[in-house]
């Protein structure tokens, strides 16, 4: 039997997918979603719908469910958005202000409550109640209050770090400066939605059109532009509105529901939907569902879909969060748009791993609201419609340049093609011709064989590396990236500009700069754009960097699947650059070394992990890049949480069963107070709680002479009375 091309794997059912097809997959979304983030979150210029990006992260997401080894840590699952944009002065949320889970199909409403009953513990017939809301497809925002005045206005950002827009919120109408009700508490951040009215869109768009300016793409876009605007003055031109949605920081509750809340913001003179309803079972929610779309052509502002939430408060904390999302709301998102336009030409980008990854440049097309001009075409396989064996693949699209095409935006990344219309190929139109050699470095570019599949990959991938102008000048600007480095100043152009004038080559160069500049070795006021000033700013940016903590370094280095969610798990569990380093000597040697088993047994890492470590580390290369960095900077050792917290920096295990609450619960309170939960013990290991039914575990931790306590001894060490956690 052929393999499938990406066009068919991609229709295929996710529990019909083989693990190499699903390894496939997973490579083929993460990029595609990659990228949409960017162009989303980072230009506000999305060239997809937010249908067609939900469709690929819920497709990833499901592929992740039941193949859970292929959960790399960089995955955007874990990841929410992107980095501040510069010019904007940093604000860290004081409770992280994440995305939700989606949902597309009512099946999915119904395994998402099935889940939360299984987390709580609770029976089929206990009711749950929900507030269901519209989607706001705006700009998200956090209002912090104190003392009744508005002191902060703050973008989502990343989630964890946003940018302060305090300024311009104030110009927006919708917001109140000032809230003077008596219940009103000390501290209170209320969050919500900026979003501009589509009447008000149509207008502005008129007015730019006149003026000779740029059109917005949607009213999304128009409202994230005008609130980001540095000057103030521009925002307030612009007509744009405030719903709220949630809450972040308080120093107290007033409400003990959702819905209760949103009748104190009404009382309070917040902005709150009139759409918002409280429903107490799931096929309500999909009727509202229904109404909502129905209704949606008729609203003056855009929704892409609606919003489910745990009404109880008390629930919802219980539940919490997992990775980028809470447990106890999701999005029941709207279908998706297509269009038909020309694939004008095929690109090929060199990416800082070396992957050969072909764009599609299209006829530029409106779909859904959005100018779409890029697709993502994957692979060769993908474009030719014939696998690595030679035989056609099954539903193949043999993508051509000149073809008439449908393009798909589901889920708003970047779109896919999802038919060629053979009738209108012209008639000299010829199969498209993968280049073998990096288009950058004329290297050989081949695809690698993979000993798991015992296949080729799909990607082919320039065997240039570090001599390769395309992954070096990509692999430093990963560097000096704001998840990484984060150096003020050294942007990708700088990066380039002194790349071609061969000021750095390496990671260690950055921090050489101003040494070699004084020695008249180089000189970079010589360069365009860069005078006296500009040049000792940069010197004290990248000097004010000389001291990192140890997840930033781990995730700078760029080693393939060591996102920033990986990146802190292993700084959390090893501490010090001194301890990474030995494991990753150690993992070098062997892939089954003690240091690889601890890794692997990191809630949240695997083989995966283990397997990126063990390559990175075994180049000689890359331990020459190491220490010629720590010649120029000290990484700090990673913090150990508060000590009264009794868990803080412990590795707990549970065997055995749990009579007061789940083992999901009782693993986020570790997580929670500054402790690791494991799977499986090890040396490492601090304490074990062992319930009824306790197994190997509990003889492993008695031979490794562990600490052993029960239920209600843990539920006495974090605090809790056992009565008070039935």
């Amino acid at each position: 039997m052929g393999v499938l091309d990406f066009d068919e794997l991609r229709r295929k059912p996710v529990e019909e997918l083989t693990h190499e097809e699903a390894e496939k997959e997973v490579d083929r979304l993460i990029k595609e979603i990659r990228e949409h983030d960017y162009h989303y979150y980072v230009e506000n210029a999305p060239i997809i719908t937010d249908a067609e990006y939900d469709a690929l992260r819920r497709r990833l997401e499901a592929i992740e469910a039941r193949f859970p080894d292929l959960l790399r840590p960089d995955s955007p699952s874990l990841r929410v958005g992107a980095p501040p944009a510069e010019g904007f002065r940093k604000v860290r949320h004081a409770v992280p202000m994440l995305s939700l889970s989606n949902a597309f199909e009512p099946q999915d409403v119904h395994d998402w409550e099935r889940r939360i009953r299984r987390f709580l513990g609770l029976s089929e017939d206990e009711k749950i109640e929900y507030t269901a809301e519209p989607k706001f497809d705006g700009l998200s925002i956090s209002l912090r209050y104190e003392k009744g005045e508005l002191v902060l206005a703050a973008t989502r950002g990343d989630g964890y770090e946003g940018e302060d827009v305090t300024a311009n919120a104030r110009t927006v109408k919708d917001i109140p400066q000032r809230i003077e009700a008596e219940d009103f508490p000390e501290v209170f951040e209320i969050r919500g939605e900026v979003y501009m009215p589509i009447s008000a869109f149509m207008k502005l768009n008129e007015e730019q059109q006149k003026k000779g300016e740029k059109p917005f793409a949607n009213p999304r876009n128009a409202a994230a532009g005008s609130l980001r605007q540095l000057d103030p003055k521009v925002t307030a031109q612009r007509p744009l509105r405030f719903f709220a949605w949630g809450h972040g920081e308080a120093s107290e509750m007033p409400a003990r529901t959702e819905w209760e809340l949103y009748e104190y913001y009404r009382r309070w003179g917040v902005p709150v939907s009139d759409l918002i309803e409280l429903h107490d079972n799931v096929e309500a929610l999909i009727d509202y569902h229904a109404r909502m779309l129905e209704r949606r052509p008729d609203l003056d502002y855009d929704i892409d879909g609606v919003v489910y939430k745990v009404n109880r408060f008390d629930w919802q904390e219980r539940l919490g969060f997992v990775q980028r999302a809470p447990r106890w709301a999701i999005a029941h998102k709207f279908p998706a748009h297509r269009g038909i336009t020309v694939l004008k030409d095929i690109q090929i980008h060199v990416g800082r791993t070396g992957a050969l990854t072909p764009v599609g440049i299209l006829e530029p097309v409106n779909i859904g609201g959005v100018i779409v001009s890029r697709v993502s075409l994957h692979n060769e396989d993908y474009i030719k419609g014939i696998g690595a064996d030679g035989r056609p693949i099954r539903g193949g699209k043999d993508i051509r340049i000149g073809d008439t095409v449908v393009v798909e935006r589901a889920g708003d990344v970047i779109p896919q093609i999802v038919d060629v219309i053979l009738e209108k190929r012209p008639p000299d139109a010829k199969p498209y011709e993968f280049p073998t050699r990096c288009p950058v470095c004329g290297s050989k570019a081949v695809r690698e064989f993979n000993p798991r599949t015992g296949k080729l990959d799909a990607v082919r991938r320039c065997t240039g590396g570090l001599y390769c102008p395309a992954q070096v000048v990509e692999r430093l600007k990963h560097f000096v990236s704001k998840r990484a480095f984060d150096i003020e100043g050294l942007g990708e152009k700088a990066i380039e500009q002194f790349f071609d004038h061969k000021f750095i080559r390496t990671p260690a160069d950055i921090f050489t700069l101003e040494e070699r500049e004084k020695k008249g070795e180089i000189c970079i006021r010589c360069l365009p754009g860069w005078g006296e000033k500009k040049v000792q700013k940069l010197f004290e940016a990248i000097n004010a960097r000389r001291r990192i903590s140890l997840d930033r370094f781990i995730y700078a280095l760029g080693i393939r699947h060591v996102g920033e969610v990986t990146s802190r798990l292993l700084a959390r569990h090893f501490r010090t650059i001194e301890n990474f380093l030995q494991a990753g000597r150690e993992i070098a040697r062997d892939k089954n070394s003690e240091a690889a088993r601890e890794i692997d047994n990191i809630d949240g890492l695997g083989p995966v992990v283990v397997e990126a470590l063990h390559n990175f580390f075994n180049e000689e290369h890359n331990w020459q890049v190491i220490e010629a960095l720590l010649e120029e900077v000290t990484v700090e050792p990673e913090e150990v949480p508060a000590e009264e917290s009794p868990l803080a920096g412990k590795t707990v295990v549970f065997t055995g069963a749990l009579k007061t609450m789940t083992r999901d619960e009782a693993k986020d309170l570790v997580e929670r107070l500054g402790g690791h939960a494991a799977n499986s013990v090890s040396r490492k290991t601090d304490l074990v709680v062992a319930g009824p039914g306790a197994g190997s575990k509990l003889r492993k931790a008695q031979e490794l002479g562990i600490r052993i306590i029960d239920e209600e001894e843990f539920l006495r060490l974090v605090g809790l009375k056992p009565q008070a956690a039935e």
